[in-house]
């Protein structure tokens, strides 16, 4: 049992709860996530860590209602328990001094670029963030990326914050002013397709996580392959982050539907 510690409601159906979990917050790294259940009978449900507290033990985690159990995870309260959070799970971000890395953001995949960028700008990088929403109330975190970034662009689709456009006009924008040696995107796999056709065609190196194709979180059920570089592979155990120029995006878009 993990008692829930904080609670914050970003939106209508995205919540950040900080979450006790000691030995975790010790050992995890930028890209891993944590299997999590609510209740006896409860469904798995894999989530990426954006935060931890060694000190504190508590790990943080942002979690967007889409079905009965992350619905029944999101109305927990302070004082209440998670039945289970079993992790760190998945391989780390490889983290280096690159240069100049861009971290482009959809929703909620900023949760999980978080702990990227402040690790990229730990190891010496030069950091540019962009964040992307459909409006201005579906921008999370910014204060806390603000706070890691050497630069931060908002673009909104409907324009009520930031820049009006998609995440591929902030991204460009970018490529074209400065020399960008590396590029992180997590967010919706639309959205990470084509900031990947985008990079594809500057020739800038690009990692992509796929956290969102994640089932079971430990290779058993099979519901995570996806094609990289012609190849079969297993997110939660070979991921989640893979060379997005080598990712089969409409296999993926496919199975998503699915």
């Amino acid at each position: 049992m993990n008692k829930i510690v904080s609670k914050q409601r970003f939106s209508e159906n995205v919540t950040k709860l900080v979450v006790e979990a000691p030995l975790i917050a010790k050992v995890r790294r930028a890209g891993h996530f944590v299997i999590v259940r609510c209740g006896e009978k409860g469904e798995r449900i894999p989530l990426t860590i954006a935060d931890s507290d060694p000190a504190a033990g508590t790990i943080t985690l942002v979690i967007q209602a889409v079905g009965d159990s992350t619905r029944k995870i999101c109305a927990l309260e302070p004082g209440e328990f998670l039945t289970d959070v079993v992790g760190p799970l998945g391989q780390a971000t490889r983290i280096e001094n690159y240069g100049t890395v861009l971290c482009c953001g959809g929703g909620v995949g900023v949760a999980p670029l978080l702990p990227i960028i402040r690790a990229m700008k730990e190891a010496g990088n030069r950091v540019v963030s962009v964040l992307a929403g459909r409006t201005k109330d579906l921008i999370i975190l910014e204060d806390e990326v603000r706070a890691s970034s050497d630069d931060v662009i908002i673009m909104t689709d409907d324009g009520s914050y930031g820049n009006k456009g998609l995440v591929t006009a902030g991204v460009e924008e970018v490529i074209k002013r400065e020399k960008v040696d590396r590029v992180v995107t997590i967010g919706p796999a639309i959205m990470m397709k084509f900031v990947s056709l985008l990079t594809k065609k500057y020739e800038v190196p690009t990692e992509a996580s796929l956290n969102a194709i994640m089932v079971d979180g430990t290779g058993m059920c099979g519901a995570c392959r996806v094609t990289v570089g012609g190849k079969t592979r297993f997110v939660c155990v070979e991921g989640p982050e893979f060379d997005a120029h080598e990712i089969d995006f409409d296999e993926l878009l496919m199975r998503l539907k699915m």
